[in-house]
């Protein structure tokens, strides 16, 4: 391919996908928007219409911000590639590192420390103003920083010996590189599986055991009734940070651990506690979560392989804003262009993710119906859509291409009829 046909492609992609995700993002404004006035008949006597204008409401901030941010990022990757800026910011940390593996990971950690400070405003207005508009917002600016600067230290400390390691495999393992970059990426994720919910997340959140016991023998009976072992039911402080309530089970093999928000059991009923957790249990039991990683690894290893051929391909550099200079190592800088162009190119396949997870909360729903009550889950189910602000009226296209979830009415709907009476 040639220079300047890769650049028409990558700009005709990228506008395409502006346009269509700013189409989807209107209809979605519109449909909510027109739905403001009237809470579904379905859930007409479960929530209050003071409730779902607010969630009306939340969704419209939430997707104008999200318009603004799309606009702002999609002038950001044109000045990092069209418009030279890292070419720009490759020439200057050359000239002061000299070429080598101290230029490469100097590169990386420029375009990344360039990254952070750009989307940091945006970080803070979502939080301090967008969430504590709508009473979500529970951090503190303090906290706010020491999250960042424990997110950075750790970035640095697991992130650089990574990137050292695919860069040394991209400089002398040959041809081959990348398959052997897959395995460290491989057993790198299958690590942090291991390692988040002992190590990393505690650095973040308090998590204590269960004081209920009560509710302990109830969540116990469930995960005997549905043969899962855990390594401990916690609850995590999630009411520092947001109002927001959520479960979910964290690890792998032998480190499974149960986490509730505290949020959510200061607002849920044990039974409905219980069928949240077998919605969860469902995942597990189901092998959502086994499946998700091996869907991982298998894009992983073809998107590297696609890396391979692309690295060695000077239209790939020049068609996005990069001259190569002879003799220069551009191992990171391909590494870089990859990232920032690789979602323009595979947004329109975004739908057949949210189709498979889509699926997969219809199974787990499902399999909670079966082994707790799924009358408990729709009751629970309401309460989270009111508490969290979930608009009730998405625009059915909006939905179908970006929702990991089903629609709140198609979801119950399902949920009623494969469930037995309570």
């Amino acid at each position: 391919m040639s220079t300047h046909g890769f650049s028409i492609l990558f700009i005709a992609f990228l506008l395409a996908t502006l346009a269509l995700r700013c189409w989807l993002l209107w209809r979605h404004v519109r449909h909510v928007h027109a739905h403001r006035g009237a809470v579904p008949p379905q859930f007409a006597e479960k929530i209050p219409l003071a409730a779902h204008q607010k969630a009306a409401d939340y969704t419209v901030a939430r997707s104008r911000f999200s318009l603004l941010t799309m606009f702002v990022n999609t002038v950001v990757l044109l000045g990092f590639t069209l418009l030279g800026g890292l070419q720009w910011l490759s020439v200057a940390i050359v000239n002061l590192t000299g070429p080598g593996m101290t230029y490469q990971i100097a590169l990386l950690a420029a375009f990344a420390v360039i990254s952070g400070l750009i989307d940091l405003p945006f970080e803070y207005y979502r939080q301090f103003v967008l969430e504590a508009k709508f009473g979500f917002n529970k951090m503190t600016p303090k906290l706010f920083v020491s999250d960042m600067v424990k997110s950075v230290t750790l970035g640095a400390v697991i992130g650089l010996p990574l990137v050292w390691v695919i860069l040394a495999l991209m400089e002398r393992a040959g041809d081959l590189w990348w398959l052997y970059a897959w395995f460290v990426w491989s057993g790198f994720q299958l690590l942090m599986l291991v390692l988040f919910p002992t190590v990393i997340a505690p650095m973040f959140n308090k998590f204590t055991p269960l004081a209920d016991d009560s509710l302990r023998a109830r969540i116990e009976s469930l995960m005997q009734r549905v043969g899962f072992a855990s390594k401990g039911l916690f609850v995590m402080d999630g009411s520092k940070r947001s109002a927001h309530g959520n479960a979910y089970f964290s690890g792998f093999g032998a480190a499974k651990r149960i986490v509730f928000f505290d949020t959510l059991l200061a607002r849920l009923a044990p039974h409905e506690i219980e069928a949240v957790l077998a919605h969860e249990l469902g995942h597990f039991k189901l092998k959502h979560i086994v499946k998700r990683i091996a869907m991982m690894f298998a894009l992983s290893l073809a998107f590297l392989a696609l890396l391979g051929y692309l690295k060695k391909q000077v239209w790939f550099y020049a068609g996005l804003g990069v001259d190569p200079i002879p003799g220069l190592p551009y191992d990171a800088m391909a590494l870089i262009l990859f990232m920032l162009v690789l979602p323009v190119f595979t947004f329109l396949f975004s739908p057949l993710t949210s189709i498979s997870s889509r699926k997969h909360e219809f199974e787990a729903d499902a399999f909670a119906a079966k082994h707790s009550n799924a009358q408990d889950l729709v009751s629970a189910l309401v309460k989270l859509y009111e508490d969290n602000a979930s608009t009730l009226t998405p625009d059915p296209l909006h939905s179908a291409f970006y929702d990991s979830h089903p629609p709140a009415t198609v979801r119950i709907n399902r949920l009623l009829a494969n469930g037995r009476p309570a």
